[in-house]
């Protein structure tokens, strides 16, 4: 009987999504900067409204989530009705991939990006395209050589995710220009908020109809275990995706954090600082210890090994010092290691656990 009950075409096509270690064997005290987390946390503001949203706990929360787009409109200058909110960036994403790809379509991403995007493809039963990038960024031309009459989703993050680097305006809407028709070009900006001045493709998606904008409260923002993220772009695909939205997809509790996080710009800017100092440090001492890594542009660096022997290696030896980062063969980079950054002692550990390390090799 069991044989008749089957899922939809491309499911178990899937490979589980694995995140970031959190524990150590044996290690009560480890120092986990595998997941790209904010080690300062959410800010004072944001923990005051989550704890204020405790005497809300038997209400149900707004369907139409019209304060929190409020706040992000006003934090990014954009117009609220054509912000969509979702359970991380990652709701966003599947929501586009079921709205808008099914079989016979083509889902296009970066051969380095994020695992998300092959998955929500697939779920939909459309087609997942990896495609090459150059230098471990994205490459326009190989992408735009890559779409064609079934594509119907082009996603790149940028910055990307595990690489840290990104390409700049001009690319963009190159990119944009040269798409099929009937496409979207998706911008993934989890970690926009780390590059000074830069709006993660705002601009674009407001004058474009054929760009969307993705973010996420889980970075910066300090916000990763309530899991909360956003949507911008033409409001013809909003009216789509909020057609297939849960109408209580977040609590009171998300809700109000999230918007005490936005609107407190000040604690933003003071992570962003933070983190573009000791990610300069560190990228300079790992390098001065044999170890290359790519500018990057978010708050972690990919350090790259001669080879994955030499990674895993390296990986068991931080283990041992209870210090855990994040290997990422999943992303195509079984060679690399990807060390989020933390705060200033966290830093300066895992640059003494890998100098030594590169020491005794």
């Amino acid at each position: 009987m069991t044989d008749h009950i089957r899922p939809q075409p491309g499911i178990m096509e899937i490979a589980l999504y694995q995140g970031g270690a959190s524990h150590v064997a044996g290690v009560t005290d480890a120092v986990k900067l595998s997941s790209n987390e904010n080690p300062f946390g959410p800010s004072e503001a944001t923990k005051d409204a989550f704890r204020r949203a405790a005497d809300k706990l038997h209400r149900y929360p707004s369907t139409d989530h019209a304060k929190l787009r409020e706040a992000i409109g006003e934090a990014h200058g954009l117009d609220p009705a054509r912000i969509i909110c979702g359970v991380g960036s990652d709701e966003i994403i599947h929501f586009l991939c079921q709205a808008y790809a099914g079989p016979g379509d083509e889902v296009v991403f970066t051969e380095h990006g994020f695992l998300m995007y092959k998955i929500s493809a697939r779920a939909a039963g459309a087609t997942p395209v990896s495609v090459r990038e150059r230098d471990r960024t994205t490459d326009v031309d190989a992408l735009l050589a890559a779409c064609g009459p079934a594509t119907k989703l082009v996603f790149i993050a940028n910055p990307n995710n595990p690489t840290g680097t990104m390409i700049g305006l001009p690319e963009i809407e190159r990119l944009a220009d040269g798409l099929p028709d009937q496409a979207i070009l998706v911008l993934d900006g989890a970690y926009a908020e780390y590059v000074e001045g830069y709006d993660g493709g705002a601009a674009l998606a407001t004058v474009r109809p054929n760009v969307f904008m993705t973010r996420t409260f889980s970075k910066i923002y300090g916000l990763g275990g309530l899991r909360i993220g956003w949507g911008y772009g033409p409001q013809a695909i909003i009216d789509v995706l909020n057609r297939i939205r849960g109408p209580f997809n977040l609590s009171n509790a998300q809700l109000e954090a999230a918007e005490a996080a936005v609107r407190d710009g000040d604690y933003v800017e003071k992570c962003r600082e933070e983190n573009a100092r000791l990610r300069t440090w560190l990228a300079k001492s790992l390098a001065e210890s044999g170890l290359p890594s790519d500018t990057s542009t978010a708050n972690f660096i990919l350090a790259r090994f001669a080879d994955e022997a030499e990674a895993a290696a390296c990986d068991a030896f931080l283990q041992a010092r209870g210090l855990i980062v994040r290997r990422v063969a999943g992303y195509g980079l079984p060679h690399c290691l990807r060390i989020t950054i933390g705060d200033a002692a966290a830093c300066r550990l895992v640059a003494d656990a890998i100098r030594d390390f590169k020491g005794q090799t």
